[in-house]
């Protein structure tokens, strides 16, 4: 027979307080009092016969039994949750709220939401506009799209897609104010979705951070800098994913062949207790599977030089770089 398990309710204040790192956060977090917290962790150490935690100092700090203890227990609370989920949301049918960063929901999402819905027609879908990642942890969304370096913690994450960022300009603008050389952009509004970190990122690998620059506007977010651009007020950065759809239709030109990586990437997160419900994880799935198959039937560009471009001409047939994913 298998031997006593601990009580349950010591377990899981031990697990909130190694955690946090905190009594009184694990307190506020399970809704107790801090020394209901301490108590049942004494409790458990009694029950155990060892001391979980190291005494003294402002941060809790494991012992060697208590980090041997902590990852099978966090285990077992995040199976016990993602199998309550599966029993509230048993089926691939309901409401699936859905957060995205403003430029991907916009320019990429939208346009392709007709698959998802069509293999999937029970399923509504609410969708939230922000790269806040706050939202994850939201009772009001289930899946977050989010621009950042990731790392958040207490929830599921996985890594999208990296990306490349490169000037675009529409055709009307360069027709009447032409791109011949990068110096050009002197005469050019350069239109911002960031606080000035990615072109200042753009124009250093083009060794050009000593060129005066003309008028700047700062847009707050990509897909107003690239909607700007689109109506020929100035030259954004555009990116090898939201972009590309309209460089395919010719709405916008990349005058120069030179792209740098962005400093940040893609990722898709869910708290523990959703990922695993099935309408989350079919949203997930297909997500995944549409850049794949996207990547997948990108022909493989030449490489690009990092020294200082030449101009390209209007090719509305350009492709975007292969980009890549992991978990």
């Amino acid at each position: 027979m298998a031997s006593r398990l601990p009580p349950l309710n010591p377990l899981r204040a031990f697990e909130a307080a190694a955690r946090r790192g905190s009594i009184s956060a694990a307190a506020r977090e399970l809704s107790v009092t801090h020394g209901a917290i301490s108590h049942q962790i004494k409790s458990l150490e009694e029950t155990l016969k060892t001391a979980l935690f190291e005494r003294g100092g402002k941060r809790l700090k494991l012992t060697p039994q208590g980090a041997l203890l902590l990852p099978a227990v966090t285990q077992a609370f995040d199976g016990i949750a993602a199998a309550t989920a599966l029993m509230n949301r048993p089926s691939t049918s309901g409401n699936l709220r859905i957060s995205c960063v403003p430029a991907l929901l916009s320019l990429w999402l939208v346009p392709r939401l007709g698959s998802f819905v069509d293999r999937y027609p029970e399923i509504s879908l609410t969708l939230t506009s922000s790269n806040e990642p706050n939202l994850i942890y939201s009772p009001d969304i289930d899946v977050a799209v989010l621009y950042g370096s990731g790392g958040w913690k207490d929830c599921w994450t996985r890594l999208w897609s990296t990306f490349e960022l490169f000037p675009v300009v529409s055709p009307t603008l360069l027709n009447s104010r032409p791109l011949r050389s990068i110096r050009d952009l002197r005469e050019h509004v350069l239109l911002h979705g960031d606080d000035g970190r990615e072109w200042y990122s753009w124009l250093a690998a083009a060794d050009q951070l000593d060129m005066p620059k003309a008028r700047e506007h700062f847009m707050g977010d990509a897909r107003l800098s690239t909607e700007a651009a689109r109506h020929g007020q100035g030259v954004a950065l555009g990116d090898s994913i939201t972009a590309s759809s309209l460089i395919a239709a010719g709405e916008l030109i990349m005058p120069f062949d030179l792209a740098v990586p962005a400093p940040d990437a893609f990722y898709v997160a869910a708290r523990n207790d959703v990922r695993a419900a099935p309408i989350a994880k079919v949203f997930i799935d297909w997500m995944f599977e549409t850049i794949e198959a996207e990547r997948a039937a990108q022909p493989r560009p030449a490489s690009r030089s990092r020294s200082l471009p030449s101009p390209r001409r209007r090719n509305t047939n350009s492709t975007t770089s292969p980009m890549d994913e992991g978990d």
